[in-house]
């Protein structure tokens, strides 16, 4: 077997894959001893088929397999030993510009295109420096957080009249159609609001749909999922629901922080500006990795096939996209394509590897999450979610599971590396301020 790579330009290049007999004949011949052993046709003995009637029948489709199966391995075992940067997968030339005479060649050439990524240099010391934030949080915040906090936690009650913000459940009807639903008051455009303020349980409203709710998706949920209906519906109220505010007592205290967290106002106040502080910190670490994934798209160029690239894309999709339809998000995938180059680089030079106790880490951090357990100090749960999280790992039904973790470590990891070595700046700005900075 003889494997070349022909280069157009730097990043583009065609691989040529030739097979020769000898390649392939002693695993054919093999493979139609064991058809011949379990054919079972009329007229003979089981192992008694003469081996030409064997060829005839078999040896097409046997010398197809083989020499697929040989490509299979041969193609990417070259890529790999000769450390080709590729970009999407090789794509073989279709049989019109490639030929094959499956009944009597010996010999065979299989071409593939294929798009190469343009050196480039990672350089850490050439990237501008980014700022990080520290957030300083105030009584404003905190008082904000109380407030939303109240409303969220109170009790729920069933008020006679509606106001802004209830829940209204009861029968819509068009026609012959009915159905008992609910309408949420933030699904109501503002102009549409004074058709509900101030209606009363037993009421019954005549409003239209399009007019009222502020998408389809509303008016969908609303009414059932029943997409396509337009215009005019009656709504009859059955009852209204309202979230009462929570007062700011011990009872409080424990339903937002665990039972005996705090014991005053006083003390609460400070948790709660602990956690919004956390909250911010958290933000502000995700912004500084975004900002600095962005600084090295900027500063390192990266040569990509683009031609080869769109063939790709729309070969991959297997005709799902149109051309126009690719290059409407091509930058975009462009900018994934050069991330992820650049990522891999930073893991090659920093050898990072994932072991699986750390994937089990990130999966118990997962599952406690799940359960509520951010800041418990109670370790009592430890064993069960050992188990959830290494069932979740091996469950055979979800084999992607491991991988989805494994790539969530392996990112956090790269991650990691790349904030190690940008250089930053660190600014103290106000909630607002950083809001400012986010586009909130």
């Amino acid at each position: 077997m003889n494997i070349s790579l022909e280069k157009s330009t730097p990043v583009n290049a065609r691989l040529v894959v030739s097979i020769s007999e000898a390649d392939y004949k002693p695993q054919v011949d093999k493979n139609l001893k064991d058809y011949r052993k379990r054919a079972n046709i009329k007229g003979f003995r089981p192992g008694m088929v003469p081996m030409q009637m064997v060829q005839k029948m078999f040896g097409k489709s046997v010398l197809i397999d083989e020499i697929n199966s040989v490509l299979g391995k041969a193609v990417p075992n070259y890529i790999k030993e000769n450390n080709l940067s590729l970009v999407g997968d090789p794509m073989p030339l279709n049989e019109l510009e490639n030929p094959i005479d499956w009944d009597t060649q010996k010999e065979f050439s299989f071409t593939y295109n294929i798009g190469l990524a343009g050196e480039f240099t990672l350089d850490f010391d050439k990237i501008p420096t980014i700022n990080t934030y520290e957030i300083e949080a105030t009584e404003k915040e905190v008082e904000e957080t109380i407030e939303n906090l109240k409303q969220n936690s109170g009790e729920q009650i069933h008020p006679d009249t509606v106001e802004e913000g209830d829940m209204l459940f009861g029968v819509f009807t068009q026609g012959e159609w009915t159905e008992k639903s609910a309408i949420p008051f933030k699904a109501i455009k503002e102009e549409a609001k004074a058709t509900f303020i101030g209606a009363a349980k037993g009421d019954t409203l005549t409003f239209d749909l399009q007019a009222t709710f502020v998408d389809e998706k509303s008016i969908e949920l609303a009414t059932g999922n029943k997409s396509g209906l337009v215009g005019e519906v009656t709504f009859t109220i059955e009852d209204i629901t309202r979230n009462g505010v929570a007062e700011l007592n011990q009872a409080f205290f424990d339903k937002v922080l665990g039972e005996g967290k705090v014991s005053s106002e006083e003390e609460f106040r400070k948790e709660i500006l602990e956690i919004i502080k956390t909250n911010y910190k958290r933000e502000a670490e995700y912004l500084l990795r975004i900002d600095a994934e962005k600084a090295l798209l900027e500063n390192i160029a990266i040569e990509l096939p683009e031609d080869f690239l769109r063939d790709w894309l729309i070969q991959v999709n297997e005709g799902k996209f149109t051309p126009e339809q690719i290059d409407q998000d091509f930058e975009n995938v462009k900018k994934d394509i050069r991330l992820n180059l650049i990522k891999n680089e930073v893991a090659t030079q920093n050898e990072i590897k994932v072991e699986y106790p750390e994937v089990l880490e990130r999966t118990k951090e997962m599952i406690r999450g799940q359960f509520g357990m951010y800041a418990s100090a109670d370790n009592s749960m430890d064993e069960m979610i050992e188990r959830i999280a290494n069932g979740y790992l091996t469950d055979k039904n979800k084999q992607d599971n491991f991988m989805r973790m494994f790539n969530e470590v392996y990112a956090a990891k790269v991650s990691d590396v790349i904030l190690a070595n940008v250089k930053t700046e660190s600014k103290n700005i106000s909630v607002d301020e950083f809001k400012q900075v986010v586009g909130a």
